[in-house]
């Protein structure tokens, strides 16, 4: 079987101090998240989120002007505060979001690092390729954990500054090293997310676990997140696989 995995960034790469620092602020954390589907249930997920997005954002699609396929929600704009307190609809659309992937055999994926370098010795780069390298082994082993079948899998990303040296770390990381990651089928491909409906997807699984992240990495600092706890971590817990978060 065959695999895609969608994934896009959460947090933010800068470095952090602390909620109240002048400049470092934004986020204690920083990876990528996103879903795992079977690719022959790519089509039709695709099209059950379409449906569903129109459906919750209907208002704001029209009032935008532009043709609902390329039209986007960024999920850090979506899963605020006032939003998941303010509308029953959002919460009741994530709770069905997560079974629909499980409905289709797919599962939520999510890897990240807490923040703890100080401002000085911060590498964004080396951050991002960390975290990059550190999915794709786990995906890896998934699959490579299934037994009595062959799976595979492909990786999309949404588009990046930093692709060139991001495709270089993941081809090295597929052919190079002690540890080879077999089941990659190719190096990464990178798409523009106004285009795939996955990878608004995506977003809106990073946008949520952004916040969960933030608030399980500083709770004292990101108190009002534990909303997101609240409504959504025993469901997310439940259908992610080699997800977790780690300093």
């Amino acid at each position: 079987m065959t695999y895609l995995a969608y994934l896009d960034e959460f947090g933010h790469i800068g470095p952090y101090v602390g909620r109240s620092d002048p400049k470092h602020n934004d986020s204690p954390v920083f990876g990528l998240a996103g879903l795992v589907l079977p690719a022959s249930e790519v089509r039709g997920f695709g099209t059950w989120f379409f449906q569903r997005k129109t459906e919750l954002l209907g208002f704001e699609i029209q009032r935008s002007g532009e043709h609902p396929a390329v039209w986007e929600k960024k999920g850090s704009s979506l899963y605020t505060v006032t939003n998941i307190g303010r509308y029953r609809q959002l919460r009741t659309f994530t709770n069905r979001f997560f079974n629909k992937i499980a409905s289709v055999r797919g599962f939520v994926f999510y890897v990240g690092i807490k923040k703890t370098h100080p401002p000085d010795s911060h590498n964004p780069h080396r951050l991002f390729a960390k975290v990059l390298i550190e999915a794709i082994k786990r995906i890896d082993e998934f699959c490579a954990d299934q037994d009595q079948t062959d799976r595979r899998f492909l990786l999309v990303l949404d588009e990046h500054e930093q692709r060139s040296s991001l495709i270089t770390e993941a081809s090295r990381s597929m052919y190079g090293g002690r540890e080879p990651r077999r089941h990659l089928i190719e190096p990464p491909f990178q798409a523009e997310s106004h285009r795939y409906q996955t990878l608004q997807a995506a977003d809106w699984i990073a946008g949520l676990v952004g916040r969960l992240g933030a608030v399980w990495a500083d709770p004292d600092a990101y108190a009002e997140n534990e909303v997101f706890r609240r409504y959504f971590e025993q469901r997310l817990v439940s259908v992610q696989h080699r997800s977790g978060l780690r300093s």
